[in-house]
C-alpha cells in the first residue's frame, strides 16, 4: 500500500514553522552564550572555534561523559577529572553532561515524573554552577533537545556557557515514560533550534547517531543518510550548524574508520565526539581495557589521517557492570592520553585504500538514501521543506520502516529489512554472531521442546537501548518461538494491553536505565488489572536508585525483582531454560 500524509500526519493543523522560528529569534534578544570558565580560559567565541583550531593543529581532544545524581558529586567530578589529569600532562577538552531522562519534561512536570539514574539540573543556577568548576567545554547532550523542555534547558545550558548542544539523534527515537505528547517535543525543539540559530556565535546542534536510527538501521548508508537528513533540516530549513557523533554500535575498526571518513566527505563541520564502542565491553575491566584501546587505536589515527574536530571518549572500563566513579574517568582519560602518544608510530601501518573504497560505497549509498526518503515523502504529500512536517514524519515512521522503504539497498526477503545490505552495520554482524554462538549451546532435545510448546513470546524495552531485544529476538526465532514486538520505551501499561491483545505465553523485557524494579511493579500491577498472569523475564543492567536515597549511585534489585515473581535473565543463555520451564498455556495469561 502506498505511503500517505494522512497515515502519517492526520492532524488538521499543526504547529507553524515560521511561528517557532519567529520565537526562537526573539528569544535570543535575551538568550545568549554567556562565556564561561572554558571560553574565558581558550579565548575563543565558541567550541567550534576550538575544535577548528586544535584540528589545525593536530592536538588530539578528549572527551569525558559525567553526570551523577548528587549534584554536589558532579560538580566536584568536573573539576577533579580536569585537574588530576592534568597534572600527568593530559588535557580532557569537553564533558559531556549526563542528564537524568526526567529532564526532558518541563520544570513544572519534572517533580512527578519517573526517574531515571542521571543528574537533575533544576534551574538556570544549576547548570552555571556546574560548569563554571573548571575550563573544559560543556557539551549538554542528552534529554535536551527532542523533548518537551527542549527550550528551556537550551536557554539554561547557553548561560552555562554551552556551545554544543543535543542530542538530536534521541528526537526520533527516546520516549519518555508516560509522555506521547510529540507534537508538544516537536514544537519545543524547534523553537529552540531556531534560538541557536539565531545566536551571535556558532553553536553546534549536536546528534548522536547512535540515540537515533543508527542503532536499528543494518546498512551504514541508512546511517550516513539519516547525517544527510538530519543536515538538510537543521542547516537549510533551520539556518543552525550540526555536528554528529558516531561510535557505540560500530565494532569493526575498517567500518569505524570508514564511516569517519565518510562523514567528514559530506560535512564540514567540526564533530562533537566519537562515542565508545561500548558494546564491545563483554567482560571484566581488565578484560575491557582491550577494547578500550582497540576502538581508540582506529579513533587516533583517524583524527591524525582525517582531522575533524571529533574528541576521542574513552569510556570507562566498567560501564557494562555499572556507573562509573570518578577515579574510573580518570583512568579511562589517562590511557587515552597515553594512547594518543603510542599511536602516531602507528600511522605508517595503516592502508586507507580498504576503508577509503567502503567510504565511498557509505557515501554513494547515503545520497541515495536521502533522494529516496525526500522523493518518497513529497509523493505522500509530505511538505519536505517544512520542518515540522518532516520532522514529524521521519519520527513516527521510525527507522525500521524508513529503511524498508527507502533504503539504498537492493531487494532481498532473506535480508533483515528486506534489504541487502550495502555496507552492512557491523552491530547487527555481531548480534548475529552472539547469537548463534548461544544457540550452538541449546541442545537438540531443547530445541524440540521449544517447538511443541509453540510459545509465543513478547518483547519489549523499558528505554531506547534495543540491543537486548534485537538479540532476544533473532535467536528466539530461529528456535522456532513466534516473537511479538512489544516495543521500545514501552509504558508497562501499555505493554500489558498489548500482552492482553495478543495474548502472548510471557513477556520478555530489557532494561538499561536503572528503573528495573519501578517497571517491573508497574507491569505487574498492570497485568493483574486485566486479569493476566503472564510469565515476565526481565534481563539487562537490573539496578536501581533507591526512593529518597542521596546516592548518586544505582543498586542492584535482583532479589526485589526476584521477590516481585519476575525469572531473571542476565545473559540470552537463561532465555532457553526459562521458557522451558514455563507451565503450558493456561486460563489467564491471554484474553
Amino acid at each position: 500500500m502506498a505511503l500517505t500524509r494522512s497515515e502519517i500526519l492526520p492532524e488538521t493543523c499543526l504547529p507553524q514553522t515560521a511561528a517557532l522560528i519567529e520565537q526562537g529569534r526573539a528569544l535570543a534578544k535575551n538568550w545568549k552564550v554567556e562565556p564561561g570558565a572554558f571560553l574565558k580560559e581558550t579565548g575563543d567565541l565558541c567550541e567550534a572555534d576550538f575544535k577548528r583550531r586544535m584540528a589545525s593543529k593536530g592536538q588530539i581532544m578528549q572527551h569525558a561523559q559525567m553526570g551523577f545524581r548528587d549534584q554536589a558529586k558532579s560538580r566536584r567530578t568536573w573539576a577533579e577529572v580536569y585537574e588530576t589529569c592534568a597534572k600527568r600532562g593530559v588535557t580532557v577538552d569537553r564533558y559531556g553532561i549526563t542528564l537524568d531522562w526526567s529532564m526532558g519534561q518541563t520544570r513544572a512536570k519534572r517533580e512527578t515524573a519517573q526517574k531515571g539514574t542521571g543528574l537533575i539540573l533544576n534551574g538556570v543556577e544549576d547548570f552555571v554552577a556546574l560548569t563554571r568548576q573548571a575550563p573544559v567545554a560543556p557539551h549538554f547532550g542528552d534529554f535536551v533537545l527532542g523533548f518537551p523542555a527542549a527550550l528551556e534547558s537550551t536557554q539554561a545550558a547557553l548561560a552555562a556557557g554551552s556551545t554544543s548542544i543535543g542530542n538530536l539523534g534521541q528526537y526520533f527515537t527516546f520516549r519518555l515514560p508516560g509522555d506521547d505528547d510529540d507534537l508538544c517535543a516537536t514544537e519545543a525543539t524547534v523553537t529552540a533550534l531556531a534560538l541557536i540559530a539565531a545566536q551571535d556565535v556558532e553553536v553546534l546542534v549536536h546528534s548522536n547517531l547512535d540515540d537515533g536510527y543508527a542503532a536499528v538501521f543494518t546498512d551504514l548508508t541508512s546511517c550516513l543518510g539519516a547525517v544527510l537528513l538530519e543536515r538538510y533540516i537543521v542547516e537549510d530549513l533551520l539556518g543552525a550548524s550540526i555536528s554528529h557523533c558516531y561510535g557505540h554500535h560500530f565494532t569493526d575498526p575498517v567500518r569505524r574508520l570508514a564511516f569517519h571518513l565518510a562523514l567528514a566527505q559530506v560535512s564540514d563541520t567540526p564533530g562533537t565526539m566519537i562515542y565508545g564502542n561500548t558494546v564491545a565491553y563483554k567482560g571484566t575491566a581488565a578484560e575491557n581495557f582491550a577494547s578500550l584501546a582497540s576502538y581508540l587505536t582506529a579513533d587516533i589515527l583517524g583524527q591524525k589521517l582525517c582531522a575533524t574536530g571529533h574528541a576521542i571518549n574513552p569510556v570507562p572500563v566498567t560501564e557494562n557492570q555499572r556507573i562509573p566513579d570518578i577515579d574510573e574517568i580518570i583512568d579511562a582519560q589517562l590511557f587515552a592520553g597515553r594512547m594518543a602518544e603510542h599511536a602516531q608510530d602507528y600511522e605508517g601501518l595503516i592502508n586507507l585504500e580498504t576503508a577509503g573504497a567502503l567510504a565511498e560505497k557509505i557515501v554513494h549509498g547515503a545520497k541515495q538514501f536521502k533522494n529516496n526518503v525526500l522523493t518518497g515523502l513529497s509523493e505522500a504529500g509530505v511538505n519536505t521543506q517544512d520542518a515540522v512536517e518532516l520532522l514529524l514524519t521521519l519520527r513516527r515512521l521510525e527507522g525500521k520502516r524508513l529503511e524498508e522503504l527507502f533504503g539504498a539497498g537492493r531487494a532481498d526477503e532473506r535480508a533483515l529489512r528486506g534489504r541487502a545490505p550495502v555496507v552492512q552495520s557491523s552491530l547487527v554482524e555481531e548480534l548475529q554472531e552472539m547469537a548463534e554462538h548461544h544457540l550452538d549451546e541449546v541442545t537438540p532435545a531443547e530445541r524440540e521442546q521449544l517447538q511443541e510448546t509453540h510459545y509465543t513470546v513478547l518483547a519489549a524495552t523499558t528505554d531506547v537501548h534495543e540491543h537486548g531485544k534485537l538479540l532476544l529476538e533473532y535467536a528466539l526465532s530461529q528456535l522456532g518461538v513466534t516473537v511479538l514486538d512489544g516495543g521500545v520505551s514501552t509504558d508497562a501499561d501499555k505493554l500489558a494491553a498489548r500482552a492482553a491483545m495478543t495474548g502472548a505465553d510471557c513477556i520478555a523485557v530489557s532494561t538499561f536505565n536503572g528503573v528495573a524494579l519501578t517497571y517491573v511493579q508497574q507491569l505487574k500491577a498492570a497485568l493483574a488489572d486485566l486479569g493476566l498472569s503472564t510469565p515476565v523475564l526481565v534481563g539487562g543492567r537490573l539496578n536501581q536508585i533507591p526512593d529518597g536515597s542521596n546516592t548518586s549511585l544505582p543498586v542492584d534489585v535482583t532479589a526485589e525483582l526476584i521477590e516481585e515473581g519476575v525469572t531473571i535473565c542476565r545473559a540470552l543463555e537463561d532465555v532457553v531454560p526459562a521458557l522451558l520451564a514455563l507451565e503450558t498455556k493456561s486460563e489467564g495469561r491471554g484474553l
